[in-house]
C-alpha cells in the first residue's frame, strides 16, 4: 500500500518542523515547504522540500504548477507571526497589514490554491489559536493577534461553507501554548509532546466532512 500523502506549509521550524517529523515517523510521505534553507528540514530523512514565501501570490502559483496532477490525504497549513503586546489603537498600519496578512490571508490564499489536491475524503486543516476564539477573549493583550486569528477562523468558516459539498474534512487545530519563537520559552507545552497529539486528532477526524475547530485532545473550541 503507497503511503498517504501529505503537505505542510511553512515547516521550515517549531510546530511545522515537528508536525513534518511526526507525519513521517508515521510512515506517511511528507512534502514540506520553508521561506527558506531549513537545516531542520533537510535532517529529516525522506521529506520532500519546497520553498514557498506563502504571501508571495507568485511563489504559491508556481509550487501549485509544480505539484499539478500530485494527490494529497493532507494539506496543514501553518503561520504565524506576533508583532507585540500593542494596544490596537497604537499598532501602526503597516504593522497591521503584515500580521493580517501573514496569519490570515495567506493561509487562505495557501487554502484555495492547493486545496484542489486534497482527494475528495481528505483533510484540509490549518494551524490556528484558542487566541481567535472571540467567545473566550476575556483577558486583554496581544489584541492584534486575537484578531488575526479570529480572522482566519472566519475566513476559514466561509471557505468550508462554500465549498461543503465536496466533502473534505476541514479543521482549525489549536495546539496549545508551546516552546516555540512565537509561543516564547515559558511557554508550558513541549511540542514534541503536543504535536503527536494533533497528528492524533488529524488521523481521527479524517473523512469525517465539515468545518471543526478543534484543540489537540480533538475537543471543541468555543468560536
Amino acid at each position: 500500500m503507497s503511503p498517504k500523502q501529505a503537505l505542510v506549509v511553512g515547516a521550515s521550524r517549531g510546530l511545522g518542523l515537528v508536525l513534518a517529523r511526526e507525519l513521517l515517523r508515521r510512515g506517511w510521505h511528507v512534502i514540506a515547504t520553508a521561506r527558506r534553507d531549513s537545516p531542520g528540514l533537510r535532517a529529516l530523512d525522506g521529506v520532500e522540500i519546497e520553498s514557498l514565501e506563502m504571501t508571495s501570490a507568485d511563489q504559491l502559483a508556481a509550487v501549485r504548477g509544480r505539484l499539478a496532477g500530485r494527490r494529497l490525504d493532507l494539506l496543514f497549513v501553518n503561520a504565524a507571526i506576533d508583532r507585540g503586546n500593542t494596544p490596537i489603537g497604537e499598532v501602526p498600519a503597516d504593522v497591521f497589514t503584515e500580521v493580517m496578512l501573514t496569519n490570515a490571508l495567506s493561509p487562505l490564499r495557501t487554502v484555495e490554491a492547493l486545496g484542489d489536491l486534497v482527494e475528495p475524503r481528505g483533510t484540509i486543516a490549518v494551524m490556528s489559536s484558542e487566541q481567535g476564539s472571540v467567545s473566550l477573549n476575556t483577558e486583554d493583550g496581544y489584541e492584534l493577534y486575537k484578531a488575526s486569528k479570529a480572522a482566519l477562523n472566519q475566513l476559514m468558516r466561509s471557505y468550508a461553507t462554500r465549498t461543503a459539498a465536496d466533502g473534505r474534512t476541514k479543521l482549525l487545530i489549536d495546539p496549545g501554548h508551546n516552546r516555540t519563537r512565537l509561543g516564547g520559552p515559558d511557554a508550558p507545552l513541549d511540542p514534541e509532546e503536543s504535536i503527536p497529539a494533533v497528528v492524533d486528532v488529524l488521523e481521527a477526524e479524517a473523512g469525517t466532512p465539515g468545518l471543526r475547530f478543534l484543540d489537540r485532545h480533538g475537543k471543541p473550541v468555543p468560536w
